[in-house]
């Protein structure tokens, strides 16, 4: 069975053996991928801990609600590629990790790896090692938040580009899962800095002033008056910062005539009873991590050239 350039590339990619490797592999076994993903683990050149070196920034986001007890978890786990966050087993690995958050409630992602993983006797670190080998990819657990207090409502969007999960306090007895959903929506679809206007710290309304101020100071209409009347409109002015910035003060997406805050004091009022916001947590997946791009045309001319100079 003969064998391309690509053959040696996606090899490369599965196992994170170098190149001539990696066609070596290929040779001794006819260009059958799986017999030479096992030839170079039977020569002890393909481990599962040679894939951590790769940039994990795809993945997956995902929160849930259990069931039985109301306790909310959130996860991000992230892996190489898109393609592997939309397979089976890598959804089921990150359910299986947000179940390990629900049940154990660990401290740290390190106290987490020490738990036991879902259905064996192992930890989660020593099915880890298995679990990149058998997925192919380099995986990282990155982070995880959890409410086992109020009442927590979970909202996946785009099969897990982002997870909220929206803690509430509910009184009345009534049934919130919808106006919690809408409010996850929300901060999905936003992202606001901010829950509420009260969560605005110091610095950041005098910086706001500070950029209102210089704006009418480059306006011909506005620059003659005097700072202090400035400063008045300026502060008068922040509240558009809020409508902008600020969960409960912007205006509610499926009706842009209320604001969140009044969406859902109204909804809970009509259910017969009332809700408080409390917390929400918002992971959007590879937020933060810098993908390294790599050259893989100049890598293998580059080792091609090291292996002639030999």
């Amino acid at each position: 069975m003969a064998f391309t350039a690509a053959d040696v590339k996606k090899l490369r990619e599965m196992t994170n053996v170098g190149m001539m490797d990696c066609k070596k592999a290929l040779s001794e076994t006819d260009g059958d991928m799986d017999k030479a993903v096992e030839w170079l683990r039977e020569k002890g050149l393909a481990k599962a801990a040679k894939k951590a070196g790769r940039i994990a920034a795809e993945g997956m986001a995902y929160a849930t609600v259990c069931e039985k007890c109301g306790v909310g978890a959130i996860v991000e786990v992230n892996c190489e590629t898109d393609f592997c966050a939309k397979s089976e087993p890598f959804v089921a690995f990150v359910k299986d990790i947000c179940s390990v958050v629900l049940n154990d409630a660990p401290a740290s992602v390190e106290a987490m790896k020490e738990c036991k993983y879902p259905g064996t006797e192992l930890k989660v670190s020593e099915v880890m090692p298995e679990k990149v080998m058998s997925i192919g990819e380099n995986l990282q657990i990155r982070r995880f938040a959890r409410f086992d207090q109020n009442t927590s409502v979970s909202y996946v969007h785009a099969g897990g580009k982002i997870g909220v999960l929206v803690n509430l306090k509910v009184e009345g007895g009534i049934d919130a899962t919808q106006i919690g959903k809408d409010i996850a929506m929300q901060i999905a679809a936003l992202n606001p800095r901010f829950w509420d206007k009260s969560d605005v710290t110091d610095d950041v309304i005098e910086e706001e002033k500070k950029i209102l101020v210089a704006q009418m100071d480059n306006d011909p209409k506005m620059a003659s008056k005097p700072q202090q009347v400035k400063e008045k409109i300026a502060a008068g002015k922040l509240n558009k910062f809020y409508e902008e910035n600020c969960l409960l003060q912007q205006a509610f997406v499926k009706d842009g005539s209320v604001s969140v805050e009044q969406y859902m004091n109204a909804a809970a009022k009509e259910l017969g009873g009332k809700v408080t916001f409390v917390d929400a947590i918002r992971y959007e997946k590879g937020e933060g991590i810098e993908k390294k791009q790599e050259d893989f045309a100049a890598e293998v001319a580059a080792q091609i050239n090291a292996a002639q100079q030999k």
